[in-house]
């Protein structure tokens, strides 16, 4: 419900990604779990100096606490290492160096935007507010340094292990690392909203959105970075539930460890927050995102992701913790329904030209029970199928359902090639394909799998020049030509110029009276 765009002009859709805040923690807690699990890293591990994992003089250099050297893995995940951010420091009303990064980038010596080593060796440098497992005290400098751990326990960045673990397994294509700025969001993400504005994290003076270059989000990577669709988020979130539902990726006993409560406070565990009555939760916030997960002991898991948050207000935060509760207890029956879409997507789109308006296009099938290839003469994607909504697929190109703003569905069926009419040789066309389910388990509606797609752009220009024709002293550039081409030889005098195309069909006849 809503929008998924500043302007108000696009209707939020179940296939749009969202910033998910610090619901990024569980992600990089399984990843740990993966790492302990497969006997590469021990829960009790410290963290912090020679022969420790982080031994980098980058970061060792700059303790000053002898403290910071007890601190293990399982400090990190349940938020007792020791620094408190709640507490004032360096001027600033919290001592979370991701709200003031130009003061830390200018006090490290280092590059805007800050980057997340320099963010860590910043507060390497604190003295801690208490001994290291004692006390609980919320931080994303401990989440931080848990990706670093990762990185060097594996060799591999942190994304590229969690992609191998975890999404890459369960076909989550709709999980990514964020970025920064509006002009670089993921293809189908959403828009954020906030009513502030704040001085560049890039250090340029400029004032900017603070959702948008008011922090820097791609130093947030292990803590807050991730963008995701609600639909992939719980489909993660099942494959750690410890319930039956459906595979889970992690051994019974790596998940008991991971929701298991810290002594210093029995309702937080290793990158969940957790109750008495077997709930799993997590909950997160930046401008213009806020954003809730859960598992339930009574076997419900959802994902809730807005683009707009409300700061200092109790009323909203509390609204939304009963929001999936006022949901579940509006529901007098479950539907045995399964809404998640085929795992793989449909593959090596491409084309062989007919003429200069059609042309047959090829693919390798995905898993669904079904596709359709949509097309654009845009250079890019605005629209796309949506649940539940079958569309009608003409292979004449602008006959078929456009779902807006002239993008057309010029293929729907099961099979892996079909003959697509009526382009225009001067554009270039945008393709791309979506397998889907419709079946009993679905109740016979669509559910499309939209991330993995592949975007193939194609022209029917394209003519290759015949190698006969070379011969002849004839040179004709570029070669393949596209749309303008120059022909040059050494014939004196007027010539006849005829351009036939590989289908054979003649699309130039031009009388020529000079060399060129």
């Amino acid at each position: 419900f809503g929008y998924a765009d500043q302007s108000s002009s696009e209707i939020a859709k179940p296939y749009h990604l969202y910033r998910i805040a610090s619901v990024s923690k569980p992600i990089t807690s399984i990843a740990i779990m993966k790492l302990i699990e497969d006997g590469s890293l021990s829960i009790t591990d410290t963290v912090f100096g020679v022969n420790k994992i982080l031994d980098q003089a980058y970061y060792v250099n700059a303790i000053t606490d002898n403290r910071i050297y007890q601190i293990t893995i399982q400090n990190l995940l349940e938020h007792t290492g020791g620094w408190d951010s709640s507490i004032p420091c360096n001027g600033f009303t919290t001592c979370d160096p991701i709200d003031f990064p130009l003061y830390v980038s200018s006090s490290e010596g280092a590059a805007n935007p800050v980057g997340d080593s320099t963010l860590i060796r910043f507060i390497l440098r604190k003295t801690l507010n208490n001994n290291p497992g004692s006390t609980f005290a919320y931080s994303n400098m401990g989440y931080l340094i848990l990706g670093k751990v990762i990185e060097k326990i594996t060799s591999m960045k942190y994304e590229e292990y969690v992609r191998s673990i975890l999404l890459d397994p369960l076909s989550l294509c709709d999980v990514h690392l964020g970025k920064n700025l509006l002009a670089d969001k993921q293809e189908r993400e959403g828009e954020y909203n906030s009513p502030y504005t704040v001085p560049s994290c890039y250090g340029t003076g400029a004032t900017v959105p603070y959702q948008y270059g008011g922090f820097n989000l791609e130093a947030m990577n292990a803590h807050g970075q991730w963008i995701a669709t609600a639909s992939d988020l719980t489909k993660m979130i099942l494959a750690v539930d410890n319930l039956s539902t459906f595979p889970d990726i992690l051994n019974p006993s790596t998940i008991n460890l991971m929701t298991s409560p810290s002594t210093a406070l029995a309702s937080a565990a290793k990158g969940w927050f957790v109750n008495t009555s077997n709930n799993w939760w997590h909950t997160g916030s930046l401008p213009g995102t806020s954003t809730f997960i859960c598992r339930t002991g009574t076997g419900y898991t959802w994902a809730f992701l807005f683009n707009s948050r409300s700061t200092g207000n109790t009323a909203y935060y509390n609204a939304l913790d009963a929001l999936p509760w006022n949901c579940i207890s509006a529901i007098t029956t479950v539907p045995n329904i399964d809404l998640y879409p085929p795992t793989s997507n449909l593959s090596n789109i491409s084309a062989s030209i007919l003429g200069l308006d059609s042309m047959n296009l090829n693919w390798t099938n995905g898993n669904g029970d079904g596709r359709i290839i949509i097309a654009t003469e845009d250079s890019v994607f605005s629209k796309y199928p949506v649940d539940g909504t079958s569309y009608n697929a003409s292979p004449i190109f602008g006959s078929g359902t456009d779902l807006g703003n002239g993008t057309f569905v010029v293929y729907n069926g099961s099979g892996n090639n079909f003959t697509i009419s009526n382009l225009d040789p001067t554009k270039t066309y945008r393709i791309s394909g979506f397998e889907y389910f419709k079946n009993t388990n679905t109740n016979n509606f669509e559910v499309y799998k939209l991330g993995c797609a592949e975007n193939t752009n194609i022209t029917t220009s394209n003519t290759f020049v015949d190698p006969l024709v070379m011969q002849e002293n004839i040179k004709i550039f570029p070669n393949p030509t596209n749309n303008f081409f120059e022909i040059e030889t050494s014939f004196n005098g007027a010539f006849l110029v005829e351009v036939f195309n590989e289908s054979g069909m003649k699309i130039l006849t031009k009388n020529s009276g000079s060399e060129k």
